[in-house]
């Protein structure tokens, strides 16, 4: 039985299922045919400009972001999805918080209700920097159906590496 590590956590009749739509080859077009719209943040200044809207919207008393960027070297299939930083400097005898987020860049390519999962997760750890309860009412707070993508972007992501040959 293949371990489905980005499933690990759900119950065992849940992975049989994803393991079932694999074998079958239904996974993949299951999702294409749910999540069709691709986004359109291409590069590292769109990217930041699409996380500030979403802060600016929903954040707008937290710390400023200072970068935003789609990293290459995050390798989604071993660490992360994306990341987020603190960063504080002394400027003329001020501390100065600044915030830096990287996104995988295999989510330059992804659909782009996960690209907003991601972006909307990182951002909720500006106010929160453990996944506890108020974290997550947060992200449902600025994507409502942040459970769900979350869910379907683990499938997503089971589908990219059980794609890939080797």
């Amino acid at each position: 039985m293949q371990p489905l590590k980005y499933l690990a956590g759900y119950p065992e009749h849940v992975q049989q299922q994803v393991r079932t739509m694999l074998q079958q080859e239904k996974l993949g077009p299951l999702l294409r045919d749910k999540y069709q719209q691709p986004h359109t943040v291409r590069n590292d200044r769109q990217l930041y400009e699409y996380a500030q809207e979403l802060k600016d919207r929903y954040l707008r008393k937290s710390v400023p972001l200072g970068k935003v960027i789609y990293d290459s070297k995050l390798q989604v299939m071993k660490h992360a999805l994306g990341t987020h930083t603190a960063i504080s400097r002394i400027h003329g005898g001020k501390l100065k918080a600044s915030r830096e987020i990287r996104i995988a860049s295999v989510f330059r390519d992804a659909p782009a209700e996960f690209l907003k999962m991601i972006v909307v997760h990182e951002l909720a750890h500006l106010k929160e920097a453990d996944h506890n309860k108020p974290f997550y009412q947060l992200c449902t707070h600025m994507a409502p159906d942040y459970h769900q993508l979350e869910f379907d972007l683990r499938l997503y992501l089971t589908q990219l590496e059980c794609a890939q040959p080797g």
